[in-house]
């Protein structure tokens, strides 16, 4: 609901008539945020739009929860199509390149022109601007951005005899700690898993994890020309593959992403694999000692960005674009930065949010919040491409398929090199 809204349900007609009339010249603006109405993210956001609004009463803003990601997208394409975009949008770090193709967007350059804002598109972390920049332009503003990280419960690794303070830290180790993890009855059934890895939603993310740590790049800087078949990622496939079949540390067949955090919770895995926006969720919830560490490593540390960019749309006017720039400038700031990160686990994208005090007592005590933003040091863009829900679609066929035992890691990998070089060619 838009702070206007909000006012108008709490005063008499004549009281309404008159503040509509002082805000005859108003901007308005329709922002499209990827979360299904309430909970904490929705709340937080509102709070936020409510306040920005409530110090800028010349700008409306009407805050719409476009449902997931994939949603967000959709509604977002379909309403440009239909001439009515929104004038900001938070979405996909990924889907750069498909809403410069569908040519719905401005880079941020063509209006934050000043020294300042100048300043201030530098003002991010580089590991996030990788997917938000291309041909030297500007496209999205970092904002509910993520790395996956690795969260272990304590508990399980004491009764398995380990250190309940040390993590893997090599797929070596992983799969070594694993087998002391997994747990099973008098019958031979497996009550509590080593590792849990989603492969379900968007697999490919998880899977980067992996073929970043065997130091290969799923996709080039210009979004048009993939590496799926390549040996290395053909090698972190089978190792994924081998967790289950050949280590037996982690369930077979398809593991569910929005079931992870509980099977968490609930014992049925002592290690899971998820996105540092679930850290809000795993301190309010787990009912053990937890701890976050970074992926494990293996020829190299590291782990792709994720999560989403504020974008501005071109069918806006330019008082519009201009009053877009300044909400993501506010919202952005250190200051409400630090706000959403403590509400919600996603990474604080700029070192000055950090260094907020509310941010200093927030790492103090819980450290493990920490984490994510160490590994920025050693992230890779997240897989991007032209017509990238397609490609991206590609890859994870070819991961379920191996995963599923329907295919071999070469052959599955091989055939979606194929079809993404369809997509791409012509952006060549």
């Amino acid at each position: 609901m838009s702070f206007m809204r909000k006012v108008g349900a709490g005063l008499g007609a004549a009281a309404l008539s008159g503040l509509m009339a002082s805000t005859a010249f108003a901007v308005d603006l329709q922002f499209y945020f990827p979360v299904a109405v309430g909970g904490k993210a929705a709340t937080t956001i509102q709070e936020l739009t409510d306040e920005y609004a409530a110090a800028h009463p010349d700008v409306k803003i009407d805050a719409v929860y476009a449902g997931s990601y994939q949603d967000t997208i959709t509604k977002t394409l379909t309403a440009a199509r239909g001439g009515t975009p929104p004038q900001l949008a938070v979405i996909l770090s990924v889907d750069m390149f498909t809403l410069i193709d569908e040519d719905v967007i401005i880079p941020f350059d063509d209006v934050a022109t000043t020294d300042e804002d100048k300043k201030w598109l530098t003002s991010f972390y580089p590991g996030f601007m990788d997917n938000s920049m291309t041909d030297g332009k500007t496209y999205g503003i970092p904002f509910q951005r993520s790395t996956p990280v690795m969260y272990w419960n304590k508990e399980a690794f004491k009764e398995a005899g380990l250190d309940p303070e040390l993590p893997p830290a090599t797929w070596d180790e992983m799969v070594e700690f694993g087998k002391k993890l997994t747990k099973k009855d008098a019958n031979g059934t497996v009550t509590q898993w080593g590792l849990r890895i989603p492969s379900s939603g968007f697999p490919y993310w998880l899977f980067q994890g992996l073929t970043t740590e065997n130091d290969v790049i799923l996709a080039n800087d210009a979004g048009n020309k993939t590496n799926f078949d390549d040996p290395k990622v053909v090698e972190a496939l089978n190792f994924m593959v081998d967790l289950s079949k050949k280590h037996g540390i982690m369930q077979p067949g398809i593991i569910e992403w929005g079931a992870t955090p509980k099977a968490f919770f609930e014992r049925q895995a002592a290690i899971m694999w998820t996105t540092t926006g679930n850290l809000t969720n795993v301190r309010e919830n787990a009912p053990f000692d937890f701890g976050v560490a970074m992926l494990p490593a293996h020829k190299r540390r590291g782990a792709p960005t994720g999560g989403g960019n504020f974008y501005i749309f071109k069918d806006s006017t330019d008082e519009q674009k201009a009053a877009s720039l300044d909400f993501i400038k506010w919202i952005t700031a250190p200051e409400q930065a630090a706000r959403w990160t403590i509400a919600t686990g996603y990474v604080a994208p700029s070192p000055a949010a950090w260094e907020t005090q509310a941010m200093i007592d927030y790492v103090k005590g819980f450290p493990q919040a920490l984490v994510a933003r160490e590994q920025l040091e050693f992230a890779v863009a997240e897989l991007a491409t032209y017509q990238n829900q397609r490609v991206t679609g590609i890859l994870n066929d070819a991961l379920e398929a191996a995963i599923t035992g329907t295919m071999s890691a070469e052959e599955a990998l091989k055939n979606a090199q194929a079809e993404a070089d369809k997509v791409l060619a012509d952006y060549r």
